[in-house]
C-alpha cells in the first residue's frame, strides 16, 4: 500500500506539475504557442475614453442641432438623431469587433477591400443610385439609406498602403518597389475623390498615404517632391472651374461675401461669439434655428458646440483630439511590429487632420471643403468607418509591447 501510495503521488506531482507548465505556455490545438497578453496599456483605455465621450456628446449635439429644423419640416424631432443613433451602434460592434480581432489578420482582405472601394466609388455616377449634396456627386443613394463610398476609401487605402510598405520593408530605397506603388493608388483614390466634387476627402486621402510612407521610412526628397505635385494638382483643380475658386478663396473675406460664399463661416463665428465662456447650455443655441447655419448637423456642428457649451466646451473637443493624436503616437512608437505601427500612425494621421481641416473651415481660417468633424457630425458612414478605424487603433493599443 504505501509503494501504491508513492506512486499515486508521484502521478500528481507530474500532473500539477505539467498543469503549471501548460498555464506559463499556452499553445493551441496544433500545439503552436499563444499569445499570452498582460494587462493593456495606459493609451489604451484612454482612446477608449476619448472616443465613447466623442461618441455620446456627438450624439447630444445632433440632436440639439437637428430636432428643431426637423420638426419645422413636418419631420419627428427625433428622426435625424434616431439615425446617427443606428449609425452608432453599428459603429459600436464594428469598434468592439476590430479591437477584438488581431490588426494582423486585415492584411488577408487588404487587395478585396481596396478593390470595392475603388468599385464602390464609380457608384455615385450612375443615374438613380447616385446623389449629389452641396454641389458635390459622392453619395450612394438607396430608399433612405445614404453612405459615402470615399470613407470606406480612407480605411482601404490606409491598409493597403501599410500592408505594401511592411512587406517591402527592405526595399525602401527601391522607389519602384515602395513608394510609387502607393502613390500611384493614392493618385487614382484622391483623384475619384476629386472628381466627385470631394476635394477635402481627397486631402484626407494624400495626408494618410504620405504619413504612412513618412513613418514607414520613405526617403524625404522623392516624397517632398511628391507632395509639392499633389499641390500643384490640387491647385489646378481648384483654378479650372470660376465657382470653385471664389469658393475656396473666400475664407480671405468672410465679411465682405457674408451675404453668399461666406454666409455660414460668418454665422458660425457668430455662434462662436455668443458662446462665451460656459455657453447658453445644450439645446438652448439660437443660430441653429431657422437658416442661420443650414448644416449645423453636419459640417458647421463645431460652431453648435462652441454656442452652447462655450469656451469650455471648445477647449474640451480640441483638448480631445490632442489627447487621442498623443496617443495615437505612442501606440505607433509601442508597436510589436512594423503593420501594427504604420496602421496605427495612419489612423492617427486621418482622424486629426480631418479634424483640423473641419475646425479650421467652421472658423473661417480655411476653406470649407465639407468634411466632417470625426465622432461629432451627423453622417452615419463617416461615424462608423471612424469608430471602426478607432477599434483597429485600440487593437493596435492592446497589443503594445
Amino acid at each position: 500500500m504505501s509503494s501504491h501510495s508513492a506512486a499515486v503521488a508521484d502521478r500528481r506531482r507530474v500532473a500539477a506539475a505539467r498543469a503549471s507548465s501548460m498555464r506559463r505556455h499556452p499553445t493551441g490545438r496544433s500545439g503552436a504557442r499563444v499569445q499570452t497578453l498582460g494587462p493593456p496599456p495606459t493609451t489604451y483605455y484612454v482612446i477608449a475614453l476619448v472616443v465613447s465621450i466623442f461618441v455620446m456628446l456627438g450624439l447630444v449635439m445632433v440632436l440639439s442641432a437637428s430636432s428643431i429644423q426637423d420638426f419645422h419640416r413636418g419631420l419627428s424631432p427625433w428622426h435625424l438623431f434616431s439615425r446617427q443613433l443606428i449609425w452608432a451602434l453599428m459603429g459600436t460592434c464594428s469598434l468592439v469587433i476590430c479591437a477584438r480581432i488581431p490588426y494582423r489578420s486585415w492584411r488577408r482582405v487588404v487587395t478585396p477591400l481596396l478593390g470595392v472601394s475603388m468599385a464602390l466609388m464609380v457608384v455615385p455616377f450612375l443615374p438613380g443610385i447616385g446623389a449629389e449634396v452641396n454641389g458635390a456627386k459622392s453619395w450612394i443613394a438607396v430608399g433612405s439609406i445614404t453612405f459615402q463610398p470615399s470613407e470606406l476609401l480612407k480605411l482601404a487605402l490606409l491598409l493597403y498602403t501599410a500592408d505594401v510598405l511592411t512587406k517591402r520593408e527592405n526595399e525602401m530605397h527601391d522607389l519602384r518597389r515602395s513608394l510609387v506603388p502607393v502613390l500611384l493608388v493614392a493618385l487614382v483614390g484622391a483623384g475619384m475623390c476629386a472628381v466627385q466634387g470631394d476635394l477635402g476627402s481627397a486631402i484626407v486621402v494624400g495626408a494618410i498615404v504620405f504619413a504612412v510612407a513618412f513613418v514607414g521610412g520613405a526617403p524625404f526628397t522623392p516624397m517632398l517632391g511628391a507632395g509639392l505635385v499633389a499641390t500643384a494638382g490640387a491647385l489646378f483643380f481648384v483654378v479650372t472651374s470660376p465657382r470653385r475658386i471664389h469658393r475656396f478663396t473666400s475664407f480671405l473675406d468672410i465679411v465682405g461675401n457674408r451675404k453668399y460664399l461666406s454666409y455660414q463661416q460668418y454665422q458660425a463665428w457668430i455662434a462662436i461669439a455668443q458662446g462665451g465662456t460656459t455657453g447658453a447650455g445644450p439645446g438652448r443655441g439660437l443660430t441653429k434655428l431657422g437658416d442661420f447655419l443650414p448644416l449645423a448637423q453636419s459640417d458647421f456642428i463645431f460652431a453648435v458646440i462652441a454656442e452652447e457649451l462655450g469656451l469650455v466646451g471648445v477647449v474640451a473637443v480640441l483638448g480631445g483630439f490632442v489627447v487621442l493624436a498623443y496617443c495615437g503616437v505612442q501606440v505607433a512608437l509601442a508597436a510589436p511590429e512594423r503593420f501594427g505601427m504604420l496602421l496605427a500612425g495612419g489612423i492617427t494621421t486621418w482622424l486629426v487632420v480631418q479634424a483640423l481641416i473641419n475646425v479650421g473651415g467652421v472658423a473661417g481660417v480655411m476653406p470649407v471643403t465639407g468634411l466632417t468633424l470625426p465622432f461629432f457630425s451627423a453622417g452615419g458612414s463617416s461615424l462608423c468607418i471612424c469608430m471602426t478605424a478607432a477599434g483597429m487603433l485600440l487593437n493596435v493599443a492592446r497589443n503594445a509591447k
